[in-house]
């Protein structure tokens, strides 16, 4: 275990269970940046740079680095930023676990212990891309559609049954459980996961951040987690414990204020926000929600506007954690104790509650009024062509003539 920066401490993790942590609060009493205004996003990557500076893949320059994030001119550096876990759906997961299968060959061949082929963070494969309708209209639909699946793909489960069971860390969600990000957030999510390193006699917490390989992995970000799509490559380096490396991100502050009007769906939101965010060119760029506003909308709201970062062009689109993401775990069937480990590590590292205007410095502001979205209508193709629907049958008209 490393601690380069001596800010290893102690928390109360929930139920009497005494935790450890990399604390960003002891970093900037160091004088090590202004870590309290950094935007809550640029925090949780910190953490995971300060939790795996090495001296090697990462270095002391790293922390330091991101530490002093500058709002209006991030550095241009690359920040290492080794993920929690990874979650992979089918059409893509599959050849990252025949890489692994090779490697395991390879060693094998050479003399060695194929068992040291191993992914070292979790990484969860959720079969659901691959599934087609070929029976509808009736009560065994469902069934039928699943037995035709594995019939249809028989050699491919085979050999992810052997994948399951060869490799520890890795775990299969069959199809017909559900789509890979709804699985994500309410299943595969834990908020904070830990680990017993040999030399503590207490667990160590970290928030669960992760990269999938699928772009909508953004969803996640409503739950309060740091997450977001990469290519197979990418992913398979992270399975194998390398940082996923990216620029030095700009953060847009989006300020929510108010609340949906009644008949006002989170579909309306994500598209007015969708539209609002397409011209204020975020791509490459975190966008961080905030405010009051953002407080008010449930997770599954805050999923959804998540899940269509891709759609305005940002890596992430993010909430911070507050007492919403907690009970949404809880409502979701998650123990009481991961619950009080994911409240009391955010707690103790001053990263709970939604935080208010002024509190936190952006790259750039954005005001949306909740009370302003209408209800509209949107496409065919593109989401941000959108009209609102008291003004439907005047635009139809025009669009005609």
């Amino acid at each position: 275990m490393h601690d380069e920066f001596k800010t290893l401490t102690k928390f109360d993790a929930g139920e009497g269970r005494e935790g450890f942590l990399y604390s960003l609060p002891a970093l900037e009493e160091q004088g090590i940046g202004k870590i309290s205004r950094l935007p809550v996003s640029i925090r949780i990557v910190l953490e995971s740079v300060l939790r795996n500076c090495d001296g090697k893949k990462v270095r002391r320059k790293d922390v330091e680095t991101l530490a002093n994030w500058n709002a209006k001119s991030p550095a241009n550096a690359e920040i290492p930023f080794v993920v929690a876990r990874i979650v992979l759906q089918d059409f893509t997961g599959v050849p990252l676990v025949v890489d692994l299968a090779a490697m395991r060959s390879a060693v094998k061949k050479l003399g060695g212990d194929p068992k040291i082929i191993e992914p070292l963070v979790p990484v969860d494969l959720v079969v659901d891309h691959s599934v087609q309708v070929d029976f509808f209209g009736s009560a065994r639909a469902l069934q039928l559609n699943l037995e035709m699946e594995f019939k249809r793909n028989r050699e491919r489960y085979q050999f992810l049954k052997w994948g399951q069971q060869a490799f520890k860390t890795f775990q299969l969600i069959p199809p017909g459980i559900g789509i890979v990000h709804q699985v994500n957030l309410e299943y595969l999510a834990k908020g904070v996961l830990s680990s017993q390193p040999s030399t503590l006699n207490s667990q160590l917490f970290f928030p669960d951040t992760l990269v999938g390989t699928d772009s909508h992995t953004t969803m996640i970000n409503g739950l309060g987690v740091v997450g977001w799509g990469v290519g197979g490559i990418e992913a398979e380096a992270g399975m194998l414990g390398q940082p996923v490396y990216f620029l030095t991100p700009q953060v847009v502050g989006v300020h929510l204020s108010g609340q949906l009007r009644e008949g006002v769906t989170a579909t309306d939101l994500v598209l007015h926000i969708t539209q609002l965010l397409r011209a204020q060119k975020v791509v490459g760029k975190f966008v961080e929600f905030y405010g009051d506003g953002a407080e008010s909308l449930p997770v599954p709201d805050r999923a959804t506007i998540g899940n269509m970062s891709p759609e305005y062009g940002a890596t992430m689109g993010y909430f911070p954690v507050d007492q919403e993401s907690v009970d949404y775990l809880r409502a979701t069937g998650r123990t009481d104790g991961q619950c009080l480990a994911f409240e009391h590590y955010f707690q103790a590292q001053k990263m709970f509650g939604m935080p208010r205007k002024g509190e936190i410095d952006y790259s750039a502001d954005v005001d949306v009024d909740l009370a302003d979205v209408q209800p509209s209508v949107a496409g065919p193709k593109r989401p941000q062509d959108r009209i609102n629907l008291p003004e439907l049958g005047k635009t139809f008209r025009a669009l005609l003539e």
